[in-house]
């Protein structure tokens, strides 16, 4: 097989599967309805058509039969003339006349004959037509049937296309939530680790060391402090008091003489209670 005959042969088997895929049963069925139903009528036509033609020469037959009235009529009253001569021409016409008539009875014969043929024809088209409207019913019926069915078990089975959409429709939205959540994680993770915070500060890396290491010597800076000063008010709690300021202690002097007035006569309220 060459290779112009092999592209064609895939080429048709191509077509063949796309309009194999393509045809619809029951709309093949009802144009195949009506293209016989077109020639039903084209036969139907023509049967008119043939009878017209008929009835044009069953007219035209019988005015030649008037005609042949009228000669023999003509040729008689010529006889009773002694016109013979009138009577001769009135026979001749007669004679032409009915040569027209067998002629004419002869093509009427045959339209006959044609309409006869044609009308049976039709009333033969005409019933087949009637059996093939009732078998194609009934095979839409069951197409129709048979792809419902067909439908409803691809819907429960879920192979259908449009389940198979849905299903892939689905798959998409559960990649899509799990690519969410997996971010979400993420960015939790990476802000509890503070990893936004050295993305948005404008530092490098050697600045946050640096930070990192000032830091740690002025808390240490400041513990030391601290410690001292704990250790030096240890080391005067046993030596000489600490000089107040007057007013301070003054100040001071009074609270405790009024705490003292206070509990005293508390003290006496009770005895006299008792």
């Amino acid at each position: 097989m060459g290779i112009l005959s092999r592209a064609s042969y895939v080429v048709r088997s191509k077509l063949n599967g796309l309009l194999n895929r393509a045809e619809d049963p029951t709309e093949t069925l009802d144009y195949s309805y009506e293209r016989m139903r077109d020639e039903l009528q084209q036969v139907k036509q023509g049967i008119a058509d043939l009878t017209t033609q008929k009835k044009r020469l069953e007219i035209q037959k019988r005015q030649l039969e008037d005609n042949v009235d009228k000669h023999n009529e003509q040729a008689r009253e010529a006889v009773s003339q002694d016109r013979e001569d009138l009577a001769r021409r009135a026979l001749e016409k007669k004679k032409e006349k009915m040569k027209q008539i067998e002629e004419l009875e002869s093509q009427i014969a045959d339209l006959q004959s044609t309409q006869d043929d044609l009308v049976e024809k039709k009333n033969t088209l005409q019933n087949r037509i009637e059996e093939f409207r009732t078998k194609k019913e009934t095979m839409k019926a069951r197409y129709e049937a048979a792809e419902a069915s067909n439908r409803v078990s691809e819907a429960i089975s879920g192979v259908g296309d449009e389940m198979g959409d849905v299903g892939r429709a689905l798959e998409r939205a559960e990649e899509r939530t799990d690519e969410m959540e997996a971010r979400s994680a993420a960015m939790d993770e990476l802000q509890e680790s503070g990893a936004f915070d050295d993305a948005l500060s404008d530092k490098d890396e050697i600045d946050r060391q640096l930070e990192s290491g000032r830091t740690s010597s002025a808390v240490d800076a400041e513990l030391e402090t601290l410690k001292s000063e704990m250790g030096e008010s240890s080391g005067d709690a046993g030596g000489p008091t600490v000089s107040v300021d007057d007013d301070v202690a003054a100040e001071l002097d009074e609270l405790r003489e009024s705490e003292s007035e206070s509990e005293g006569g508390a003290d006496a309220d009770g005895e006299e209670s008792a």
